[in-house]
């Protein structure tokens, strides 16, 4: 099967495992994904993820987050920019999500960063999700 937004297809499996408290789940492996989980898990959205598999057939299985009574980390995870519609923005205009308590998932010449650490570094790029 192939797949035409990965990153689409990334959110999508994580939010549906988080939905049915799941303790892991495969997606599919490659950097810009790695990449998302590597903020995410800075971020404390999710414990842990690791690679695995050869060649065509590499995933990655990812640990979502969840409290000490089960309730949810990721309440809501939301793609902004799609390949039909890419959404870029300033640093003045990125906002901020739930009143600080998500974040923005954002690609910049400096890597796939969080909307605070493009504060931190003072850079900007595409949205590419929030996260709740």
């Amino acid at each position: 099967m192939q797949v035409t937004d990965p990153v689409a297809d990334l959110l999508t499996r994580l939010r549906n495992a988080v939905l049915a408290s799941k303790k892991a789940v495969n997606v599919l492996d490659s950097n810009l994904a790695r990449s998302i989980l590597d903020v995410l898990k800075r971020e404390g959205y999710i414990e842990d993820y690791r690679s695995s598999g050869e060649g065509a057939k590499r995933f990655v299985r990812v640990y979502p987050k969840y409290g000490p009574d089960g309730e949810r980390v990721i309440r809501e995870i939301r793609r902004v920019s799609k390949p039909s519609r890419r959404v870029y923005s300033p640093l003045k205009k990125l906002g901020r999500v739930s009143s600080g308590m998500g974040i923005k998932i954002v690609s910049t010449s400096k890597g796939v960063l969080s909307d605070r650490e493009c504060r931190a570094q003072k850079v900007s790029g595409e949205i590419i999700c929030e996260v709740v």
